[in-house]
């Protein structure tokens, strides 16, 4: 199961040797968060985007329901608490392949595209995030084309 808040929090800013078990956790932690973000930009709670980050993790990783909810109640308290997304998209560029990357970006597309609508604070959000990973704009964009055709929305 996973570690508690703090521990994973701790992971961020501790020591350069870690585990593999809490790099592990430190990236589904981070990747979640990113995706909690784009589900909080909307200013109007739909439970269509909470499904879609459980969906987009349980994809990502092979999480099974019971790894999923702490997960997200973890994402969910460390969005709130952070004064930035560079502790987090840091950590999925050190982890993560671009192909990677760009997938995470097609993820947050379909949280956003979840409610059959696409807030600009969503917009917003990706766009910064993307940014930080590295996406390019052309990659951006069919990211975001993708998730809209799975979304029936194109």
């Amino acid at each position: 199961m996973f570690r508690t808040l703090k521990d994973l929090f701790d992971t961020f800013t501790g020591p350069a040797e870690e585990s593999p078990e809490v790099r592990d956790h430190a990236l589904k932690l981070a990747t979640a968060v990113l995706l909690v973000e784009v589900m909080r930009a909307d200013p109007t709670r739909h439970a269509e985007e909470r499904q879609a980050v459980l969906a987009s993790l349980r994809e990502k990783f092979a999480l099974q329901g019971e790894e999923l909810a702490p997960l997200v109640e973890m994402a969910e308290q460390a969005s709130r608490n952070a004064s930035d997304y560079h502790q987090f998209t840091t950590r999925i560029n050190d982890n993560l392949s671009h192909p990677e990357k760009i997938r995470i970006v097609e993820h947050m597309w379909q949280v956003a595209y979840a409610d059959d609508h696409l807030h600009a604070n969503e917009n917003h959000v990706i766009s910064k995030m993307a940014g930080l990973l590295h996406v390019t704009h052309g990659e951006y964009i069919g990211a975001k084309l993708r998730a809209k055709e799975a979304a029936s929305l194109a």
